[in-house]
């Protein structure tokens, strides 16, 4: 146990010791004012890259219709040809969606989506966690968030909390998912966050999603589930003290936040929370979180709030057995989206969809390792930085370049590999040094008011992206 580690269970111990007082102790009392006077710790601001992690009974089936199937996006009918496999059992509960003629014609009108939990069982005794740990340290993720139970109500820890509308042996996985990844991402110095679907859970809400505006409707705002969940994060925070409360898809009005957020933040004062746990639509009162995370989606330039885009390799979080090459992000692009996202003050938190027996699938991995790869060479001008004073520029030539930069350097990293470059840099001191990240030789350049003109070495190193380092 490391020194956080220890000191979150004894913060967790004197909580609890505390219960029968009248007057909640810490720092951050249950309540909105206090709670909002927490910020984004810096390790999260550090650490730029982290890997997501949908794994579940959808893992099975692995189904969806790609995203690149359908053309121009249609949110119309996004939901019945919904390209996340993760909502396999909302697709499949949509008479007539490509999902429930799949499932029919696969595994038979009477075999329903719980019946893929056994066989989720006996493919993930396979699973090694300190291998998939290992793989996320090698290509330099910082942190790790895990689904521990989505939208389907499938849980990946074995809860004590009774779910009363499934039955035990269709609750959970039978292996502590949550606890074996969560020692094993530890063990490699990483951060563990946990996911959880706070506002849907299709086992005490049936009812199918087939149009956007039918989604906010579809939260469940009852005591009963708002028991359920708050019970669930409370049990999660004690088991497991994660480092990131990742909701998803709001949270019940009738849940206690503010109770969680204060326990929560008084055991781990370095710990955060998304944006996910708002209630969806007009007129609700605001409540908290450290950090933003659009969906596929990233922000136009640099923002003064610390914000985390979370994507698949693919169209998919879950696993989705007929994506392609053609459905995957290539390497370049994977590259200059996280230089992209980091010179703009946010993280990556890139999702890998295993398999069933939690293996990840080859292209996911190969994706990987070459973002490793690139980070291994120019991982200073990512880790620990912060925006400069802009994001971007753009050559003469019109290559893209995006900019970082830390106390002691600006790093320009020009989305490409050119022989030369001229760009506006900002003012360069006349005796500047740069430098290419990956190469011993230095950079010869000229610098006139704002304009850089730069010539890289020859015999530099084949990369996507060549970095270069300016030290007044």
């Amino acid at each position: 146990m490391n020194r956080r580690q220890f000191l979150y269970s004894a913060s967790l111990a004197s909580l609890a010791a505390c219960n029968s007082e009248s007057e909640p102790s810490g720092a951050f009392q249950p309540n909105w004012e206090s709670i909002r006077a927490h910020e984004a710790p810096d390790w999260f601001n550090d650490a730029k890259f982290g890997m997501f992690v949908h794994w579940g009974l959808y893992s099975v089936p692995a189904w969806a219709t790609p995203l690149g199937e359908l053309g121009e996006i249609d949110f119309d009918v996004w939901f019945r040809s919904n390209p996340y496999a993760e909502w396999y059992l909302n697709s499949l509960r949509i008479q007539g969606s490509p999902t429930e003629k799949h499932h029919v014609e696969t595994y038979g009108e009477d075999f329903s989506y719980r019946d893929f939990t056994p066989m989720f069982d006996e493919a993930s005794k396979a699973w090694d966690p300190a291998k998939m740990a290992g793989l996320f340290a090698d290509v330099g993720a910082r942190y790790v968030v895990l689904t521990t139970k989505h939208h389907d109500g499938f849980t990946l820890w074995p809860s004590e909390v009774e779910n009363p509308h499934l039955p035990p042996e269709q609750r959970a996985s039978s292996r502590d998912i949550v606890g074996e990844l969560t020692d094993a991402v530890r063990a490699r110095d990483m951060e563990m966050g946990l996911y959880y679907s706070g506002g849907l859970d299709w086992s005490f809400n049936p009812q199918p999603i087939e149009k956007f505006e039918d989604l906010g409707a579809t939260v469940i705002h009852t005591e009963e589930y708002a028991a359920y969940a708050d019970a669930h994060w409370r049990e999660l925070m004690a088991k497991y003290k994660p480092a990131v409360l990742w909701n998803d898809i709001s949270y019940p009005r009738q849940g206690d936040l503010e109770g969680i957020f204060s326990e929560f933040y008084n055991a781990d004062p370095n710990g955060l929370v998304n944006n996910r746990f708002e209630i969806m639509g007009e007129g609700a009162e605001p409540r908290h979180h450290d950090f933003t995370t659009p969906e596929y989606a990233k922000m136009d330039a640099v923002t003064d709030y610390k914000w985390e885009t979370c994507r698949g390799l693919g169209f998919s979080f879950g696993f989705n057995q007929i994506e392609t090459e053609e459905h995957t992000i290539g390497e370049a692009e994977l590259i200059h989206l996280l230089t992209d996202i980091v010179s703009k003050n946010g993280n990556l938190l890139l999702n890998v969809g295993p398999r069933p027996d939690g293996s990840i699938p080859e292209l996911q991995e190969q994706r990987l390792r070459a973002l490793g790869s690139w980070l291994d060479v120019n991982g200073e001008a990512i880790y620990g930085t912060r925006p400069w004073t802009r994001a971007d520029a753009k050559t003469t030539d019109g290559l893209d370049v995006r900019f970082t930069q830390t106390d002691d350097a600006r790093y320009a990293v020009l989305l490409g590999n050119p022989n030369e470059a001229t760009f506006d840099a900002g003012k360069i001191p006349a005796d500047a040094k740069i430098t290419l990240l990956g190469s011993d030789s230095e950079v010869s350049y000229e610098a006139e008011d704002s304009g850089l003109s730069v010539t890289l070495p020859e015999g530099r190193p084949e990369t996507h992206a060549a970095v270069l380092k300016i030290v007044a």
